[in-house]
């Protein structure tokens, strides 16, 4: 039996429709309005509850003297480790966001690669079980949150704001307002202008790396479908592109702290005599 390039082309466009959608997961109403929350979203909570419960469970009976357990050892090695990387980015001043950058890392990552739970994997794995069967078949359905853009968009927004409120709590908000003015006054607009492009930036660029990854993974896994190709490919696309785009996010993030906070250098004053007039430089003979 052949199929025809016109056929084949439709079906591969239909099946990449099909993985590209996000769709609703369940709606409710309030107030006479309906809300509706779609797959990207759920799946996002998905990975939050499972990343406070995993946090609660490895930081039970941690000790602060005598011999620690291997589990604390290896926690206490992975935050250094984290803590160090951002302390060479940022100012002591934005230290205390570290913990909520190296969980934003987390949470990204974790988003980005949760695409190598697919069915391409999970077919392989055959349960006379149906309720396992049922499972198994539902982690091959997940699809990468951070293919949103409302999540990108959402992580991106949260991260300029906290970077706001750095640079409020350090300058003040009179020297805030004040910065939008520097180092000439004309340039004011484009300042403010930031205040759009820092987020779009990192919305942007997060989503459509991840979407540009999640649609070749896609297109592989219906070229090659029923072969061991794809887990190859996800080793890059899933793993390596999705931790990279994490590490991007939290350090240009890490890197607006940084800038939000740095002493501003103030230009020296020119010297008067006592009659109120500048004092010129000598010429040298």
């Amino acid at each position: 039996m052949t199929i025809s390039p016109i056929a084949a082309k439709l079906d591969l466009g239909a099946e990449l429709a099909k993985e590209l959608s996000i769709e609703e997961a369940f709606s409710f109403t309030v107030a006479g309005h309906t809300i509706s929350v779609d797959e990207g979203t759920v799946v996002s909570w998905a990975i939050i509850l499972v990343m406070t419960v995993l946090a609660l469970i490895l930081t039970r009976n941690l000790k602060v003297e005598g011999e620690i357990s291997r589990r604390q050892a290896i926690l206490e090695l992975v935050y250094e480790k984290g803590e160090d990387f951002f302390k060479n980015l940022m100012t002591p001043k934005t230290y205390d966001f570290i913990p909520w950058l190296m969980s934003m890392t987390l949470f990204i990552g974790i988003s980005n690669m949760i695409g190598i739970l697919a069915p391409s994997f999970f077919g392989i794995f055959k349960f006379e079980n149906e309720t396992a069967q049922e499972i198994f078949t539902a982690l091959g359905s997940l699809k990468p949150p951070t293919k949103s853009m409302q999540v990108t968009a959402a992580m991106a927004i949260t991260s300029i704001v906290i970077v706001e409120y750095a640079n409020i709590r350090d300058k003040g908000l009179f020297g805030r307002i004040k910065a939008y003015t520097k180092p000439i006054w004309i340039i004011t607009p484009i300042n403010i202008l930031e205040l759009i492009t820092k987020p779009l930036s990192l919305c942007m660029r997060l989503f459509g790396n991840v979407l540009a990854a999640f649609t070749i993974m896609e297109l592989i896994k219906i070229v090659t479908r029923n072969t061991i190709l794809p887990m190859v490919f996800s080793m890059y696309f899933d793993l390596f592109d999705g931790g990279l785009q994490a590490y991007i996010f939290v350090f240009l993030t890490s890197l607006y702290l940084a800038e939000a906070t740095e002493e501003e250098e103030e230009e020296p004053k020119p010297k008067k005599d006592k009659k109120g007039r500048l004092k010129r430089k000598a010429k040298a003979n």
